[in-house]
């Protein structure tokens, strides 16, 4: 296996971005993802593209095809990748493994969702849950969610300001971002009194519907060096599944696959999670990012929610997690969320993401995340020469 980098980023800005089709908006992240690496088109050999439903939402199968085509790549081996809200990671991971191959020299790994082009939001996200036993029966995702955060309060303690605390630190971080779809800072009283979706989970705890795409460009370690990038290696990366349903798994006040797949990744890297210098975690609820910072091993069981309020996963904490604003105030446009990950600890490792940069950091994890845990890429990114 060949030693792997990523040498370029490109995003859209996230929001409802109502004048913009699906397919200009992979076409503008792609654009500036080559512009980014310094890489002619012609050069470019294949393409994995994460998108979890472009059929619901806008209509829209078959975009190895279309996608590539209106981002001026017409003939590039291409292949839409689908994992729920992990396709984009499911991407990443597809693209890192066919140049660790030999396969390819330059490869792209895009993601891409429209979300606000009429469709049943709701509908079409709750087809990442089991139909038969979950949905058939009435339950969304925030239902799913919010019952992981009551079997976590009543085991653990964890409290509604807690929960706030992550909302609050994302929207704090977010509000650097340019990219972000809401770049502004909220206090803990406007999550704490926000009206419920599904208790205890209100407004501000759950991540909005967005529009957005995100690509990064991959390459051999080699090739960085000769292009004059700085060398960014893929040290990691972890990818599984389980169950899809919650009442399938043992332990509602976790999220197993998490750890699963963090595991893989921190052994082929050959670190602990004591290396890692930030995280992007998918924060799809604020629950979701107290459970996931757990598994990752940055906290024991039970204190995600202490070490949250506490200011341990701030910019300046001990363990910066979501520096980006996070799917919470970035945005969540399903398929490209992952590869946005990726992208954030690209800026942050080449000391490029401006207000919101981290000091010096030289490791970072990208953990994403796929309905209520069924599926779970991770991935460990590490700068150097």
């Amino acid at each position: 296996m060949r030693d792997v980098a990523v040498i370029g980023y490109g995003m859209t800005k996230f929001g409802e971005l109502w004048q913009t089709p699906l397919r200009d908006l992979f076409a503008e992240a792609a654009v500036a993802c080559l512009a980014d690496a310094g890489v002619e088109r012609g050069r470019l050999q294949s393409a994995y593209i994460g998108c979890m439903s472009s059929g619901l939402f806008n209509g829209q199968e078959h975009l190895a095809s279309i996608l590539c085509d209106y981002a001026g790549l017409a003939g590039l081996a291409a292949t839409r990748v689908e994992s729920a809200c992990a396709s984009g990671g499911a991407a990443f991971r597809a693209a890192y493994l066919e140049v660790a191959s030999g396969a390819s020299d330059f490869v792209l790994a895009g993601g891409v969702e429209k979300m606000n082009d009429g469709a049943d939001a709701t509908y079409c996200l709750s087809t990442a849950a089991d139909q038969e036993y979950e949905v058939y029966h009435g339950i969304t995702f925030p239902g799913l969610y919010a019952m992981i955060a009551h079997a976590h309060m009543h085991r653990y303690g964890t409290t509604p300001a807690q929960l706030a605390a992550v909302a609050v630190k994302n929207h704090r971080n977010g509000a650097l971002n340019p990219y972000a779809q809401f770049p502004v800072e909220i206090t803990p009283e406007t999550v704490l009194k926000a009206v419920r979706v599904a208790e205890p989970l209100g407004l501000f705890d759950c991540s909005p519907v967005t529009d957005g795409a995100a690509c990064v460009l991959l390459c051999p370690v080699d090739v960085a060096r000769e292009l004059g990038k700085p060398v960014i290696r893929v040290i990691g990366s972890g990818h599984a599944t389980d169950a899809i349903a919650l009442h399938d798994r043992p332990d509602l006040a976790a999220i197993p696959v998490v750890g699963l797949a963090a595991r893989r990744a921190y052994a082929q890297a050959g670190i602990t999670v004591a290396d890692v210098d930030f995280c992007e975690v998918h924060d799809c609820f604020t629950i979701a990012e107290i459970v996931c910072t757990e598994e990752l091993g940055l906290f024991e069981r039970g204190r995600g929610g202490p070490a949250a309020l506490d200011g341990l996963t701030a910019r300046d904490g001990k363990h910066p997690v979501n520096a980006s604003g996070g799917l919470k105030c970035k945005g969540h446009p399903v398929g490209a969320t992952g590869v946005a990950q990726i992208a954030e600890l690209v800026m942050q490792l080449s000391g490029r993401a401006g207000a919101r940069q981290l000091k010096s950091p030289r490791i970072g994890l990208a953990q994403n995340m796929g309905g209520s845990g069924g599926s779970c890429t991770v991935h460990i990114l590490e700068v150097g020469s």
